[in-house]
């Protein structure tokens, strides 16, 4: 029996061999496959990926590069065996042992930086590109944290996750936002995911995985920390201090320290800065626009949002130091108008947009825009803040138009204002050539009506939103008489007001008519169009020429008499629908009183009223 057991150990030892052979050649088949010789291509081989890279440095040879096939071990058995398992003990880390030559280091430079800015421009800086605190942001190299990151473990870790997370926030940038970063074209950002988190696993650099959200790449080697050193990856900066919610004496406190680390991060990580805001900042923001006064040089953008005492002297020095920016804004935060009108006749001949919060030192600031100090200003927007001041904004029309002629975006939201009078025989105003987009909504009472409206928009053939939600006052007649031909958004809602005071309009089929081949958003809720009158506007939809589809994707119809014959009709002649809100329209069945979003819903809803006995009628 011996002599035929051992025949058969010997018969599976070949075959496992033929079998690794097999294995073997395919391995090289592939990869001569994917990376041939002379092609100027190379692979880098991980635990369950490769990647194909150009000979952009020297590499090592193609024996080297592949990661060695071992045979499986059969297990052993017995009690002698798990001893000499448990026996041996895993080798400790050592300080003095450098880097390991894995393929992260081998990985060029610019393709980090190339993937590191598709990362960041999905998702921000922070936290995969690192956090920094007092002591890493004082200059320290980065061996020297290593080291003390493995000898202390997971302590360190979990300290400055918790601290660093509450003094630095970074954002995403803005959609529309290009970054000066290189791109690459059809990347898969899964696939970089998983490279990116399989390389930081490979370093154990970060011992808890539950207190760390997500992987700091400026930890995982040299290679990775230059990389994310780079100032090309740091366009994009929100800085909040944390809100301690007691007395002042925390918060000065906690913006001290944040300061303190921004006196490093600063000069060394945002020489590239271009959008930056800071929120909740009470006493050191003229410290912190100091530092970006130095060395952020190209800023665009600058938001500040809840802060206070910022001076004149602050943002002057700001307009004379960053030559290129052009938006300032000012939402919710308490800064005096002499301040806003001395940045603004530094700065003004370049300023392109300006968000304000109405006060009662917003007249002040509009004079200086009457006074045609911003002639480039595209995007104008004043909005109420926490406490809504009841003193009406009267704003003269015609002096906006003259001194504001590239005017392409102009909000006035939730704001009591009336327009100033023009005397009699006083000639029309320019208009705004340019303006693109109208937002005039609010919920309190709203002076606006077809006099005013022709007043904003004689001139304005390149309208392309027009949001008037609670301007009661705005009729069907007067919207038709507009010049613009090709609007895409329009929005007539009347919220929060009660029946009496919504009375039944007629001529909505005017509006769908001049519109119904551009318009992609329609808002009638609230609205009191008889149930004839909608039945004929939105037929509108049904009869295009051509073949072509409507253009169609948003509907609002909430409180409105739409019967179901004319919703269904509508559904099935805009096969692009994907939002139809049916909220309290009192004409249609009981459970279909809902809003619809994405097309397996609106397509559901158009199902239950064919199947409804009160789609017939």
């Amino acid at each position: 029996m011996a002599p035929a057991s051992s025949g058969r150990v010997r018969r599976r030892a070949r075959g496992s061999k033929r079998a690794d052979a097999r294995a073997r050649s395919a391995e090289d088949w592939w990869w001569d496959r994917l990376a041939p010789r002379g092609s100027g291509y190379h692979l880098q081989q991980a635990d369950s990926m490769l990647l194909v890279l150009p000979d952009l440095e020297n590499t090592r040879a193609r024996a080297h590069r592949r990661a060695p096939r071992r045979a499986p071990r059969p297990p052993t058995r017995g009690p002698t065996a798990a001893a000499k398992h448990r026996a041996k003990p895993r080798p400790e880390p050592s300080p003095d042992q450098g880097p390991d030559s894995g393929w992260g280091d081998r990985i060029p430079l610019e393709v980090l930086v190339h993937i590191f800015g598709l990362l960041v421009a999905a998702h921000g800086p922070m936290p995969f590109l690192g956090r920094y605190t007092n002591s890493a942001c004082r200059g320290m190299d980065w061996r020297t944290e290593q080291v003390e990151l493995q000898g202390r473990g997971q302590s360190i870790s979990t300290g400055i996750h918790e601290c660093s997370s509450t003094y630095l926030h970074l954002e995403p940038p803005k959609p529309g936002f290009k970054t000066t970063a290189p791109q690459v074209a059809g990347a898969d950002m899964p696939l970089l995911r998983h490279l990116l988190y399989c390389r930081h696993r490979s370093r154990k650099v970060m011992h808890s995985q539950r207190t760390v959200s997500s992987p700091r790449a400026a930890r995982v080697c040299r290679r990775w920390h230059e990389a994310t050193s780079h100032p090309a990856l740091w366009h994009t900066v929100t800085l909040s201090p944390p809100l301690v919610g007691r007395a002042a004496k925390g918060n000065l406190k906690a913006e001290k320290k944040l300061l303190a680390s921004l006196e490093w991060l600063i000069p060394n990580r945002f020489s590239q800065l271009q959008r930056l805001t800071l929120i909740h900042w009470k006493s050191q923001v003229h410290p912190v626009l100091e530092l970006v006064s130095k060395f952020c040089p190209r800023l665009t953008f600058l938001k500040l949002s809840d802060c206070h005492n910022v001076t004149a002297d602050t943002l002057v020095m700001l307009a004379k130091a960053c030559c290129q920016l052009h938006s300032l804004d000012l939402h919710h935060s308490m800064v005096e108008s002499t301040a806003v009108v001395s940045f603004l006749e530094e700065a003004g001949s370049r300023m392109r947009k300006l968000w304000l919060t109405y006060s009662s030192q917003t007249t002040a600031i509009l004079g200086a825009l009457l006074g045609s100090c911003c002639p480039q200003l595209q995007v104008l927007e004043v909005s109420t803040g926490m406490n809504c001041n009841s003193t009406p904004l009267q704003l003269p029309v015609e002096a906006l138009q003259k001194g504001c002629p590239r005017l392409q975006v102009l909000r006035l939201l939730n704001l009591i204002w009336l327009p100033k009078p023009c005397g009699r025989g006083v000639p029309q105003g320019p208009g705004f050539p340019s303006l693109e987009e109208l937002c005039l909504a609010g919920s309190t009472c709203n002076f606006v009506s077809n006099e005013v409206l022709g007043r904003l928009l004689h001139c304005s053939p390149k309208l392309r939103l027009l949001d008037l939600r609670g301007c009661a006052r705005i009729t069907p007649t007067g919207l038709c008489d507009l010049p613009c031909q090709e609007l895409e958004q329009l929005y007539l809602g009347l919220y929060g007001m009660s029946d009496g005071l919504t009375l039944a309009k007629k001529g909505s089929p005017l509006l769908t008519q001049k519109w119904y081949h551009t318009l992609r958003e329609l808002d009638f809720s609230g609205q009191g169009f008889s149930e004839k009158d909608l039945e004929q506007a939105l037929a509108v939809f049904s009869g295009t020429s051509g073949g072509l589809h409507p253009a169609l994707c948003s509907l609002n119809l909430r409180g409105t008499r739409v019967t179901p014959s004319t919703v269904s009709s509508v559904i099935s002649s805009c096969p692009g629908l994907l939002y139809l809100n049916l909220e309290s329209c009192r004409c249609l069945p009981r459970g279909l009183k809902r809003a619809y979003r994405g097309l397996e819903e609106v397509q559901w809803c158009l199902e239950q009223l064919l199947t409804s006995p009160l789609a017939s009628r």
